[in-house]
């Protein structure tokens, strides 16, 4: 039982820090896109 604990915390530990890295990705891709256009000036 305590094994299937382990795995289960294990798993949702590396699903954590995936989905961090994917939102800090996402998050510099946005500020790349916006530094990088234009502005609209109009």
């Amino acid at each position: 039982m305590f094994k299937k604990l382990l795995i289960l915390a294990g798993v949702v530990a590396v699903a954590a820090v995936v989905a961090q890295k994917v939102r800090a990705s996402n998050d510099e891709r946005a500020l790349w896109h916006e530094a990088t256009t234009s502005p609209d000036l109009r």
